[in-house]
């Protein structure tokens, strides 16, 4: 990845924020990675091809890569209170929200709960509803342990935060906020106000049936399915597609949309 032009720390609700800021724009594209990953593993096939034309700013969520903890759960709500929090103390009105997995059900909760802060949204391998996620997906959670986490998600945690003890407490509530997940009423998802594109692959963890469902309940949202896996239209690190050329498709619709 390119140098940011920008990087530090936060105080957020109670946590120390990592954020990195990247290219020039009027209006800011915020980037929310995946759970149990790092903006690097996340986003470092896509963030370059779109700060060209963006400015870019990229931040790590609660016990993720070197943002701190607090001590309570993470949820998706409160991580949309804390991208917010950011947004504010870096003194920026509104933006372009685009978030991956866990990140983009974060991105749906920040149109949900803070419209006024949102231009658009690109929800990329979100979900809204259990029922959304692949037969047996939620099974392995009460018996998972660090050895099921991706080997490139767990190095890259490490090789920005060397310490596996917060590796592990990473992992745990990354975990337990998914044991916990419970249905969004869809009364939430059509309160969406901003124009929205939702983005999956069709060998997803999230069902492309769920993408299209999502897309017809948000008033005026625009849908595109992707071949691949969890990650690959991104090049996420654990999905095998690092630095794959797809992901310039990928940026291309994500950069026609926020030109729209």
């Amino acid at each position: 990845m390119e140098k940011p032009t920008t990087s530090g720390h936060a105080p957020v609700n109670g946590i120390s924020m990592y954020y990195e800021i990247y290219g020039k724009g009027d209006m800011p594209l915020v980037l929310i990675h995946g759970g149990g990953s790092t903006i690097q593993s996340s986003f470092s096939t896509l963030l370059p091809l779109l700060s060209n034309d963006n400015k870019v700013i990229a931040l790590e969520l609660q016990a993720h890569g070197r943002t701190s903890d607090r001590n309570a759960p993470e949820s998706f709500t409160q991580d949309a209170d804390d991208v917010v929090g950011l947004l504010k103390y870096l003194k920026i009105d509104k933006a372009n929200i685009l978030g991956f997995s866990n990140g983009a059900s974060t991105t749906m909760q920040i149109a949900i709960r803070h419209p006024e802060m949102v231009n658009k949204i690109v929800v990329i391998s979100g979900a809204y509803r259990r029922d959304g996620f692949i037969p047996g997906f939620f099974d392995g959670f009460p018996h998972a342990t660090l050895a099921n986490m991706p080997a490139p998600l767990q190095a890259d945690f490490l090789a920005v935060t060397p310490d596996r003890n917060k590796l592990q407490v990473m992992f745990e509530k990354d975990v337990q906020r998914m044991e916990n997940f419970k249905d969004w009423p869809d009364d939430e998802l059509r309160s969406i106000k901003a124009p929205a594109l939702f983005m999956s692959s069709d060998k997803d963890v999230v069902v492309p049936a769920h993408t299209l469902q999502m897309s017809r309940i948000v008033p005026g949202a625009q849908l595109a399915i992707l071949p691949g896996t969890h990650g690959f239209l991104i090049g996420e690190a654990g999905s095998g597609a690092k630095g794959s050329i797809f992901a310039v498709a990928t940026a291309a619709l994500i950069e026609e949309f926020l030109r729209e």
